[in-house]
């Protein structure tokens, strides 16, 4: 091969073609290049080494998470709905309702993401449509899907999503009628505050159920509104708690609720480096709903300020006691809830930490306090992190402050296994470290094992929002 011939491979290997344009490869794209100079950023102004192994390669899998996170604004409603319009036939006049004409379909539990404009953290969106038929025609049923995915891919709030739903189902549909009710959560705030994380564990998500409705679901009074929203009850949906015609609580982002009462002291370079990732997903800084929006995440992340956490070791042993070594038996420390942030792509992880060790017969397992481990799960938790390193590093910290044999579980939810585009609703992820007795002794392991088991090892609201 040529040398011109080898260069044209190169260039093509570099560039995608699309529609007869050139279009520059997604990593040399210009709005994928500033948002990876604003995460080289905000790294340092976490006092991160961004070439560290490990994290040099973050600022570019957060630009492709955040682009691929956002990318309802360069998707149309009408592509995905024209071609799936199908014919089907109603019920004679006069003798029912069914098929194509006057017969209410629902459609429920499709598990959607979205980036809270407020904060820009993903939150969770459990999307119920009904709509009624009319002109003798449905809509293909993935295209539901389709349609909420649209406009969750954008920086929004619960009630002008579900609105953006409804009414664009009634524009291109032209059904009857069209009722969305969306379940959405998100995830709180942590705090530094070991009495914020307790509480914080007790209320692990703000949850939000709003609705939209047009045309026979315009009023949600209505006995059409009340069958759709029996369908729901069957699923499990608490329609109590239904915000209706609009009625949503203001300021449900947890980061809205909490700015009163700490803001960190603002780096004008860290907000200008938030405010130009906005811009590089096609939005608009100015907008009033996201001119605070740069200081909220700001916020968020410097929970997990490099080494902003002390951890106060008093020194412990429990093997002995008057100076003679007991017999030791199992102690357990389980559900203890910890938050963090993936350092591959920036974004919350959260779950709970179980931990067992051997405490000689006769002494007191509270001599170790559970403030104390706690802590320590709590300043490994308060960094950029992953799962395996901080599952290890609670073992090796606790390890001889019980005497060497410690057995560590943690159970943890990444929104980067759902809100990126891989969609994995419901998965999770456990890691395992274990030091000294609990190597060798199965049993040992089987009988902590065990006792996580029968304790209701992961509480529902930990890792499933909704």
């Amino acid at each position: 091969m040529g040398a011109l011939d080898e260069g044209h491979l190169n260039l093509e290997l570099e560039i995608g073609m699309k529609n007869g344009f050139i279009e520059l490869a997604f990593e040399h794209q210009p709005e994928t290049l500033a948002i990876q100079d604003a995460v080289k950023l905000l790294l340092q102004g976490l006092g991160e080494d961004v070439n560290r192994e490990g994290i040099k390669k973050t600022p570019f899998r957060v630009a492709k998470a955040l682009r691929e996170g956002t990318r309802g604004y360069k998707q149309k409603v009408k592509d995905y709905v024209q071609s799936a319009l199908f014919p089907e036939a109603g019920l004679d006049e006069g003798v029912g309702q069914a098929g194509g004409v006057g017969g209410l379909v629902v459609v429920r539990d499709l598990d959607h993401y979205s980036y809270c404009e407020s904060c820009l953290l993903p939150f969770h969106v459990r999307c119920h449509i009904g709509y009624v038929p009319s002109g003798k025609r449905v809509l293909g049923l993935s295209k539901f899907s389709r349609v909420t995915d649209v406009f969750a891919k954008r920086l929004q709030e619960p009630q002008r999503l579900a609105d953006d739903i409804c009414s664009a189902l009634q524009h291109w549909v032209k059904p009857s009628g069209v009722a969305v009710v969306l379940q959405c959560s998100h995830i709180h705030f942590p705090s530094v505050d070991y009495e914020s994380l307790d509480s914080l564990s007790r209320n692990g998500f703000v949850k939000l159920l709003v609705s939209s409705g047009s045309g026979v679901f315009e009023d949600e009074s209505s006995d059409l509104w009340g069958e759709f929203l029996s369908f729901l009850k069957f699923k499990g949906v608490k329609t109590q708690a239904l915000c209706r015609n609009g009625g949503t609580v203001k300021e449900w982002c947890p980061g809205v609720k909490s700015s009163s009462k700490f803001s960190p002291e603002e780096d004008p370079e860290m907000v200008s480096a938030v405010v130009s990732i906005l811009k590089s997903l096609g939005e608009d800084p100015s907008r009033k709903e996201l001119i605070a929006t740069p200081t909220r995440f700001l916020k968020w992340m410097m929970n997990f300020q490099k080494a902003n956490l002390k951890m106060k070791l008093n020194g412990f042993n429990c093997v002995k006691v008057n100076g003679e070594v007991k017999e030791k038996r199992l102690h357990c420390e389980l559900n203890i809830q910890f938050w963090s942030m993936c350092e591959h792509h920036l974004l919350p992880f959260y779950g709970v930490v179980h931990i067992g060790y051997f405490c000689a017969e006769g002494s007191n397992p509270n001599s170790i306090a559970s403030s104390l481990i706690k802590s320590i799960v709590h300043f490994y938790g308060f960094k950029l992190q992953v799962q395996e390193r901080m599952t290890r590093q609670i073992a090796e910290t606790l390890s001889p402050l019980v005497g060497g044999d410690v057995i560590v579980v943690a159970e943890a939810g990444h929104t980067c296994m759902i809100s990126r585009g891989i969609e994995k609703f419901g998965s999770s992820t456990a890691t395992i470290a274990v030091l000294g007795r609990f190597l060798s002794d199965n049993s040992a392991r089987a009988a902590f094992l065990d006792k996580v088991h029968t304790t209701t090892a992961l509480k529902t609201d930990s890792i499933s929002p909704i």
